[in-house]
């Protein structure tokens, strides 16, 4: 794994500003780096997706920020403090530089324009100088790329099955070749057999491309089948944080136990994860 630096993420908190104020996210830290896949894991209601949502810069009130720092390391050399940007400059780095795969995605495309036009919009938006012609190649090339086929360019989104949708969110992140892509529960609601054909792509893709993933789930044997490291997330805190190896074979915080403890096996005795089984083989991961 390559040890450069994609994000830096430094002492960062959420808080939403209703009466009494809620703390969702912090104090956390951590660094991701290029090439990696990141696994956040966490019961629903954790602070996961609005960690997520705060280094983007996605939330609206009454989320604030009240501290921290998210650092963009990019490819040029430069540093980009994410807060600093201004409403222009995010514009420009989303989906070009960090892009993101919404919870729920695959239902997120709009019912009644052909897919083709969804994923043209994106060149259309962010790459003005390209003509139709060129939109319409590499719309095709980016939906061939992750299993759909060009000729599903003309279709709506209810002609696809759930798996493909989720597919065409993926192509639609991959559109300007991102150096990050943030993954919020991206597997829910698909069948165990689309979910590993996905998870494979998603491998596949960033073996192909070097980009890095922050891979977002409550499902921890999920991650420890994909994931380079795993940070566990309790009450809007990182309690630990590791590789994916140590987290499985020897978790030092309680609740990372507990976590691993929730998901039953398949094969022998009742009474949750077996440590020395497959994870792949724990209730709620893909086999």
């Amino acid at each position: 794994m390559n040890t450069d630096p994609l994000l830096t993420v430094s002492h960062f908190s959420v808080v939403y500003d209703v009466d009494p104020p809620v703390e969702a996210v912090s104090d956390v830290s951590f660094t991701l780096h290029r090439g990696e896949i990141l696994g956040l894991a966490g019961e629903s209601g954790c602070g996961k997706t609005s960690l997520a949502y705060g280094v983007q810069r996605l939330l609206k009130p009454p989320a604030v920020i009240p501290s921290g720092h998210a650092v963009f390391h990019d490819e040029s050399g430069e540093d980009v403090d994410i807060a600093a940007l201004s409403e222009a400059e995010l514009r420009r780095f989303r989906w070009d530089k960090a892009s993101m795969v919404f919870q729920g995605a695959m239902n997120a495309l709009n019912p009644v324009t052909k897919i083709g036009r969804q994923l043209g919009d994106v060149f259309e938006t962010h790459r003005p100088g390209m003509s139709r012609v060129e939109r319409t190649r590499e719309c095709g090339d980016l939906l061939d790329l992750v299993g759909v086929g060009r000729e599903r360019l003309r279709s709506y989104p209810h002609e696809l099955s759930g798996g493909m949708r989720q597919r065409v969110m993926i192509a639609m992140a991959l559109a300007l070749k991102p150096q990050l892509m943030i993954m919020d529960e991206p597997t829910t609601a698909l069948d165990v057999l689309v979910q590993r054909e996905i998870l494979q792509q998603i491998s596949d893709l960033r073996k192909q491309f070097g980009f890095s993933v922050i891979f977002i789930t409550h499902d921890l044997p999920l991650l420890l089948e994909i994931s380079d490291r795993i940070a566990v997330m309790r009450q809007g805190r990182i309690v630990e944080l590791d590789t994916a190896s140590n987290i499985y074979h020897h978790a030092q915080h309680e609740y990372t136990r507990t976590l691993l403890g929730s998901f039953p096996s398949l094969t022998g005795e009742r009474g949750g994860f077996v440590r020395g089984q497959r994870a792949g083989a724990a209730g709620g991961a893909v086999a």
